[in-house]
């Protein structure tokens, strides 16, 4: 294989991250999970909180070679991909919180999200990377993770990395509005908030990078260089969260190093698998839901927000379930006595179900852009 080939482990990546955001957002009951399919409750960081910066990181990896096509250089036809891509994926995002739209309050409607983080990271992200020469980018990201290590601890109030003392809380209380704000800390907190998504913007650099480094290095020797940066983000990240804590909820500069260095892992752990040694058998599976990455997880969530919102059914003691709670108590949790068991069965039966989406319009070979 040579440098210009595609990379099959990139496919087989970004599937596997997809098929795991799938998993972790659809456990049987959210009251019995095995822990690393948990996200840390506040700093620190799970398997699971590297699900979301590993899907920014594949991002910009395949940022580079798309880019390609546009000579890597701002012009009308790339800054009309980045806008009409960036308003895509924001739009659906938003679809996604208001759907059923018939049930939803707009007044109270959440306007950050998953994907609207997605969007932003891409689209200023791209700018970044194109019009800035790629000799300049890491110092780049290494400005942008400073200033916002800075803004964080001079401008918090009381804790400046805790929930409530965070500079990043006034920002989105001033610009989206208390009732557009996600509740699930217990307080009005938006985890993909404005501020926090400018240290994003750098995982999408960092993996814009690291397609530059596959291009220009010989195959055999990639890994190797992957391996080097990945213990290196690994060791600067966690030295770091001594000072700054690693946290995805406030998406730290410390938990950026840290998580691109595993996801540079993986990274080449992949590459010398799959594209080095040909151990590819295994992949197919993956490559589904790699192929239409976005499009699988926008219907998951359409999907689990139909079953929970348009579908009620009757119990037996004339109490209402709605569908998702239907099928995990009636199909799942009769399988097994350990419920974090039946729990992770449901999930995974659920991929499964997405999956099989996939793989039919993957034999078609119908590839929906996002």
């Amino acid at each position: 294989m040579n440098s210009s080939q595609r990379y099959l482990a990139l496919d087989v990546l970004r599937g596997i991250t997809i098929a795991t955001m799938i998993t972790v957002n659809n456990p049987g009951t959210w009251e019995h999970i095995y822990a690393p399919l948990e996200h840390s409750k506040w700093h620190g960081c799970t398997p699971t909180d590297m699900v979301f910066p590993f899907f920014l990181f594949v991002v910009g990896v395949s940022m580079f070679f798309s880019f390609s096509k546009y000579n890597s250089t701002l012009n009308k036809a790339s800054l009309f991909k980045i806008g009409k891509r960036t308003l895509l994926i924001f739009g659906i995002g938003l679809f996604l919180n208001a759907f059923p739209q018939a049930l939803t309050d707009f007044s109270r409607l959440r306007i950050m999200g998953v994907l609207q983080r997605i969007a932003v990271a891409y689209g200023i992200g791209s700018l970044i990377v194109l019009a800035m020469p790629r000799k300049y980018l890491p110092l780049v990201g290494i400005s942008i993770l400073l200033a916002y290590w800075g803004i964080l601890a001079w401008f918090g109030n009381g804790d400046p990395y805790s929930l409530a003392g965070n500079a990043g809380n006034p920002v989105d209380l001033a610009i989206l509005g208390v009732s557009h704000m996600y509740r699930g800390f217990g307080i009005p907190f938006e985890p993909e908030g404005l501020l926090g998504t400018i240290p994003a913007i750098v995982t999408v650099i960092i993996g814009y990078l690291t397609g530059g480094l596959i291009r220009q290095t010989i195959p055999a020797k990639v890994p190797l260089k992957l391996v080097v940066y990945g213990i290196a983000g690994v060791i600067t990240g966690y030295l770091w969260g001594l000072l700054f804590p690693i946290n995805k909820p406030l998406w730290t500069s410390s938990y950026v190093i840290y998580t691109a260095g595993w996801a540079l892992l993986v990274l080449a752990l992949l590459i010398w698998v799959i594209d080095l040694k040909g151990w590819s058998k295994w992949t197919p599976f993956f490559v589904v839901f790699g192929m239409n990455p976005l499009f699988i997880f926008a219907l998951s969530g359409i999907y689990v927000k139909s079953i929970i919102y348009l579908i009620h059914i009757q119990e037996t003691d004339g109490t209402i379930s709605n569908g998702y709670s239907w099928l995990y108590h009636h199909l799942f949790q009769p399988l097994c006595s350990d419920p974090k068991i039946s729990s992770l069965l449901f999930a995974l039966a659920h991929i499964l179900i997405f999956w099989a989406i996939g793989f039919i319009l993957y034999k078609k070979k119908i590839y929906i852009k996002v």
